[in-house]
């Protein structure tokens, strides 16, 4: 039973992580930030003690999560020194469950499919929470742990883990950086991006009823040309913008093409 845990990390993740599992009375022991300043203030709001050199972690806990970027976790492996052949778990969602395997044979990943920011409290009752182990003791004790706090919890192996990732980035990330286009354009205009707000609420709520293919709509699904080269032209002085509309008109056109001659 894991009863004791050990953050390593206190960014976005590793923060409403945190959050979520000392919400359910699960004790978070130390939290290890480089930066001190960010390791105090996870550490105070979870009532644990706090660390930004590695060597001064506790070497007893239970469960050492850690949720650092994707670049750090080997440095990270490279500068603890636990005890016990710990279990130790990472929460990336690119990287395989193997770069822990020469640091203990306990181990495994925490991935909780999700997009975190520090300051944005999430319910994770309803995050997936994607769960691979080297062993099937350490997946029950993992299960169990997540059941605590999701209600989704999933068995997912490395390649699939990273498929998921990159189906998360188009869908989270891209989309994203287009609220963050089109919040330009509108900026441009001195018009306000609250009146996308109710369109983007839509549009996220039609996909728990129809699939994304049957909810697409607009100019290029139409292939209504006059639309289309009219909007383009008013891109003119934002090439880069330009070419992404131009580069998802052709995409979402092809795909609606092969989508109704799959129908047939």
């Amino acid at each position: 039973m894991i009863e004791r845990i050990v953050i390593i990390g206190a960014g976005n993740l590793a923060t409403q992580l945190a959050l979520a599992l000392n919400e359910k009375g699960i004790l978070i022991q130390q939290v290890y930030s480089r930066k001190t300043e960010s390791a105090s203030a996870l550490a105070e709001k979870i009532n644990a003690n706090y660390t930004s050199d590695l060597s001064q972690l506790i070497t007893d806990a239970d469960l050492y999560i850690i949720a650092v970027k994707d670049s750090a976790i080997t440095e990270v492996l490279e500068n603890i020194n636990l005890k016990n052949n710990p279990l130790l778990v990472h929460t990336a969602g690119s990287i395989p469950m193997s770069v822990l395997e020469d640091f203990s044979t306990n181990y495994g990943v925490f991935y909780p499919l999700q997009t975190f920011s520090k300051t944005r409290k999430v319910d994770f009752s309803g995050i997936p929470i994607c769960i691979e182990a080297s062993h099937p003791s350490v997946f029950v004790k993992l299960e169990q742990l997540a059941g605590k706090i999701s209600q989704s919890v999933n068995q997912i192996n490395s390649a699939e883990r990273k498929s998921l990732h990159l189906a998360a980035v188009f869908v989270n990330n891209f989309v994203n950086h287009l609220y963050a286009i089109g919040a330009d354009l509108l900026h441009d205009k001195k018009l306000d991006f609250d009146l996308l707000r109710p369109l983007i609420r839509e549009t996220a709520e039609k996909i728990g009823q129809l699939s994304p293919l049957e909810a697409q709509t607009g100019p290029a699904k139409r292939n209504d040309q006059s639309v289309i080269n009219a909007q383009l032209k008013m891109l003119t002085d934002k090439p880069e913008f330009q070419k992404i509309y131009s580069f998802a008109t052709e995409s979402i056109f092809r795909l609606q093409q092969k989508y109704e001659h799959d129908l047939l």
